[in-house]
Parts: structure tokens; C-alpha cells; sequence
């Protein structure tokens, strides 16, 4: 299953003063994070274990991580169980990103309201440290057991 795709983004209406590379960089900022906090599948912790540890020691950018590793595509094969049930939740299914308050796309559009488009914003640690307690936020609240499983 195909979570998203950089050629949907830089394929369609794109800003045509960005690369479309810029087209990977919100995707990244997920995939990373999930990467980061124990939600990659084995193809990243053990086939692509040299490339994950540049992403942790910051040598490489997330959405240069995300093209390499993962070839512009964010797939449920990049995921644990836990990480694809969390990413179907948060993030959404096959390019249809996740309705209410919860959808990571509105959380990404307010944490970067400063920017022109949500392609703008820059593929830097930096952003991924402005992103990264949303996304940690929501996973701790979507990890927690429904109120009724803490009376049994």
C-alpha cells in the first residue's frame, strides 16, 4: 500500500520555483520521524542500516534520507505494524491524507504557516525539530488505550 508519493506532489499544480525534491520534504519529515523512534521496518533497520545511520547522525537531511531509502515513495514496506497502524490513523491511506484535527497534513500546514506552500518549507534539521513534538504528540496520544482498557 502506497501512503504517498513525491511525483503526486511535483507532477501536478507545483510551484515552479522549487526542484522537485521540495515535493518529498513533508512526506520526509513523517517517515523520518517514524524512522527515528523505533517505527522502521526491517528493510531500513537492516538493509538499509548504513543509510539510517547517517539519518541519526544527522549527515543527511531528512528528505535527501527519504529520496535515497525510500525512492521518493512512502509505502506501508517502510513501516513496523505499529508504524503502519499509527501512519493509516495520522497520516491517511493510498494519497488520501487523514480527515479531522488529528491529519498530520493540517498539523504540518499550522506548524509552517510561515511558509509560502507546504512544499517551501526547507529540507533542514531544523525543520524536522519544529515538526517532530507535533508528530511525537499525536503518537503518544494515539498509542494511549481507550479509557474503558484502564478499568479492567
Amino acid at each position: 500500500m502506497k501512503y504517498d508519493d513525491a511525483s503526486w506532489h511535483y507532477g501536478g499544480d507545483f510551484p515552479a520555483h522549487l526542484a522537485p525534491e521540495a515535493g518529498s520534504t513533508h512526506i520526509a519529515m513523517f517517515v523520518v520521524w517514524c524512522a527515528l523512534n523505533g517505527l522502521a521496518s526491517e528493510f531500513h533497520t537492516d538493509e538499509s542500516a548504513d543509510l539510517l545511520a547517517q539519518l541519526e547522525a544527522r549527515s543527511i537531511t531528512p528528505a535527501r534520507w527519504f529520496i535515497t531509502a525510500c525512492d521518493e515513495k512512502f509505502t506501508d514496506e517502510d513501516l513496523t505494524v505499529e508504524g503502519n497502524a499509527f501512519a493509516s490513523t495520522y497520516y491517511g491511506v493510498d494519497g488520501s491524507f487523514a480527515s479531522g484535527p488529528n491529519a498530520y497534513l493540517t498539523d504540518y500546514d499550522k506548524e509552517f504557516s510561515d511558509s509560502e506552500t507546504l512544499y517551501d518549507v526547507s529540507d533542514s534539521w531544523e525543520s524536522y525539530d519544529r515538526m517532530a513534538p507535533k508528530i511525537a504528540s499525536r503518537f503518544n496520544s494515539w498509542s494511549k488505550p481507550p479509557w474503558w482498557k484502564r478499568l479492567l
